[in-house]
């Protein structure tokens, strides 16, 4: 794979920076800060030292202004850092400056999450769509990558060398280029095939009628341990940003016996790069598509209803925002203090307070999701004759069988049936309840 461009075979210490510009934006700032911290450490670099710096301007070489981008250098200096982090978007120009003034590797947020992703990715959509995303954003920063290569031509051109003639850098930038919009041109075609074959199986899925529920929510809010716990499934969970990047799918038994399919998506981000939103738009096109919504925060979060909002915005920019939702305060066990938790039920009112690691409050859910999909099934009584055997093991597949018992020729069935199934099975309905 073509890297977003060159990096130290290893950095291990970094300097991060959140520049703001307004004193009312100072705390929603620090909180953004801490979560690069965090999502730096994903990457398994150690976070030498942060800094909140509030500048009156931006500036347009460095954001900040030069003399504030001296400290900030020295300071990394002074903590051995080998990597400087700028918590807000740096265009290919700016992160060239910082580059050049500090002799480090600079990155910004958007390629923090870049490599996160890249190294988490395990399907080939989600490597594809990753890829994809790289490449967008490396295009407009190769100048920087070959800038050597023209330094040493003009070295070493000889005495009769001209300014007309183009340096090897000019030349290896070219080249790349080509190869990047290859690599993006290549990548768009076989997402399209993808996007294809899951358009086919969302079409087998479709026929069979099946609910369909996807879970949504901030990352690390423990989408994946709610769907371990409600399916016994074993989908990667743990306590960090970004734990897994792939959909899963699984279905579960809601208690009146209907099958309903859940699936768990990519966790949303404040101030998510847009080439991911778009990048990603296969995978998360599940919540558009879903039948409803479970809508999972993290109630342990002093910032819980900006992780709301900025969940919301995101679904909204998908055009699932008006799906129908049900909303679940997840990791409620480590809320000590209960008038603590009666201010998240006003803040959030009809949302289920659960904890995916006790089970608290998963009863409830389950109970929810019924009566959001109460009228898709019916319960029905069958008498199919024994060599339709074929329909017994349909039931049994597609629907929730209650009862089941043998009288002369025939089978009686008592089942949880959904609309499909229930169209194809009606000459062989005795009783309905």
């Amino acid at each position: 794979m073509f890297e977003v461009r060159e990096k130290p075979d290893r950095v291990e210490r970094a300097l991060l920076v959140r520049f703001y510009f307004d004193t009312r934006d100072e705390d929603e700032a620090l909180a953004l800060l801490d979560e690069l911290g965090e999502l730096v450490k994903t990457l398994g670099i150690e976070v030498g030292e942060s800094v909140l710096s509030r500048c009156r301007e931006m500036h347009k070489k460095f954001l900040c202004g030069t003399g504030k981008a001296d400290e900030l250098v020295a300071l990394a200096r002074a903590h051995e850092c080998d990597v400087i982090v700028i918590d807000n978007g740096l265009a290919p120009s700016q992160q060239r400056e910082w580059e050049r003034l500090s002799d480090l590797c600079v990155i910004d947020r958007e390629e923090v999450i870049l490599d996160i992703f890249a190294k988490r990715a395990q399907t080939k959509e989600a490597r594809l769509q990753v890829e994809l995303a790289r490449m967008q954003y490396a295009l407009p920063r190769l100048a920087r990558m070959w800038g050597h290569l023209d330094r040493e031509s003009a070295g070493s051109g000889g005495a009769g060398g001209g300014g007309a003639s183009r340096g090897m850098g000019e030349k290896q930038i070219e080249v790349d280029r080509r190869l990047a919009h290859l690599t993006i041109d290549r990548a768009k075609r076989e997402l399209e095939e993808v996007r294809k074959n899951r358009k086919t199986q969302r079409k087998e899925r479709e026929k069979l009628e099946r609910p369909h529920a996807a879970i949504v929510g901030y990352t690390n809010a423990g989408k994946s341990t709610l769907l371990n716990i409600l399916s016994q499934a074993d989908v990667m969970a743990k306590d960090m940003l970004f734990a897994t990047l792939d959909t899963t799918t699984r279905r579960i038994d809601l208690p009146d016996g209907q099958p309903l399919l859940i699936t768990d998506t990519v966790g949303f981000i404040r101030d998510l790069p847009h080439r991911l939103i778009e990048a990603f738009k296969a995978t998360l096109e599940e919540a558009t598509l879903a039948d409803f919504l479970i809508h999972v925060l993290d109630a342990s979060s002093p910032e819980v209803e900006c992780l709301y909002e900025t969940t919301m915005e995101v679904l909204a920019e998908l055009g699932a925002g008006d799906k129908p939702m049900i909303l679940v305060l997840n990791k409620i066990d480590r809320i000590d203090h209960p008038f603590e938790r009666i201010a998240l039920e006003k803040k959030f009112p009809g949302a289920i307070s659960a904890s995916a690691i006790t089970s608290e409050g998963l009863d409830s859910l389950l109970v929810r999701c019924t009566e959001v999909l109460a009228e898709r099934v019916r319960q029905l009584d069958y008498r199919i004759p024994q060599q339709r055997a074929d329909l017994v093991s349909l039931l049994h597949r597609e629907a929730k069988v209650l009862e089941m018992d043998y009288e002369e020729m025939d089978v009686k069935v008592r089942a949880v049936v959904p609309p499909a199934i229930a169209a194809r099975l009606e000459e062989f309905v005795t009783i309905s309840v």
